[in-house]
């Protein structure tokens, strides 16, 4: 029994097991009360940049996104096939692919915002409602810091 409690020691020491641990716990909630959408919250953040900036080609998504481009084109083929975006040729190159939300994607979209914001608020809600904020801009400091070391590049605020 001594050795779990240093092992959970040494584990709770460590900022990356605590990040992935904290993100299992998100993708739980996440999963918990989107459950009747059957989207991701990668196929939820790739509809929420098409709905905000239609008409961007794949490889500006996947940047906007922070996935690699054959993830995002993976991704984004599973939701054109439910109907829920739309893929169009480049006028300027026909090998490009420009990505907009369709009709559909925007109703569900609409449909997932307080479930959604449920999801983001009961992943901090932890956190005394002052140390929120921080938290999110402590995040997004290192975030922004080491991004380079990321699969893919994101573009943050």
């Amino acid at each position: 029994m001594t050795i779990e409690l240093d092992i959970a020691g040494a584990l709770a020491e460590r900022p990356g097991f605590l990040i992935r641990r904290m993100h299992q716990i998100h993708l739980a909630l996440f999963a918990e009360e989107c459950a009747a959408f059957d989207i991701t919250p990668v196929q939820y953040s790739i509809m929420t940049v098409a709905d905000s900036q239609p008409g961007l080609d794949q490889a500006q998504l996947a940047y906007e996104v922070g996935v690699d481009r054959a993830t995002l084109a993976n991704v984004v083929a599973r939701l054109e096939t439910k109907g829920l975006l739309r893929r169009r040729p480049s006028v300027s190159d026909k090998r490009v692919k420009l990505v907009s939300l369709s009709s559909r994607g925007a109703a569900l979209l609409e449909k997932m915002l307080l479930p959604v914001q449920r999801a983001h608020d009961r992943t901090i809600a932890a956190l005394p409602p002052k140390d929120r904020e921080t938290f999110m801009a402590l995040l997004m400091r290192l975030v922004n810091a080491e991004n380079d070391y990321g699969r893919a590049p994101l573009k943050l605020g």
